[in-house]
């Protein structure tokens, strides 16, 4: 995070800061991307976004499970019911 003049945007605490940038080199790695330690101006959009994709994914991961089941309704019908579950840590 860079500070503005106004002071509106509050830095981070150090150890937070370099454990996000580990954080980043290790959802880098995970989707093959070649990030380096300092300025990374020449990755693309797509690489960018990319990392943090992954970076989301990790910290807040949604569970999908599919189940099927006979209907209730018809009989010898089966319905494919899908369920997504929130993990908040």
């Amino acid at each position: 995070m860079t500070n503005t003049k106004n002071g509106s945007n509050q830095g981070m605490v150090p150890e937070a800061r370099a454990a996000m940038d580990r954080f980043k080199m290790e959802a880098a790695a995970e989707v093959g991307v070649n990030l380096k330690q300092g300025y990374n101006g020449d990755l693309t959009s797509r690489q960018a976004g990319s990392i943090g994709g992954q970076m989301v994914k990790k910290m807040c991961p949604i569970r999908k499970m599919k189940f099927i089941r006979i209907s209730r309704t018809s009989p010898g019908h089966r319905v494919t019911a899908n369920y997504q579950a929130w993990l908040r840590v």
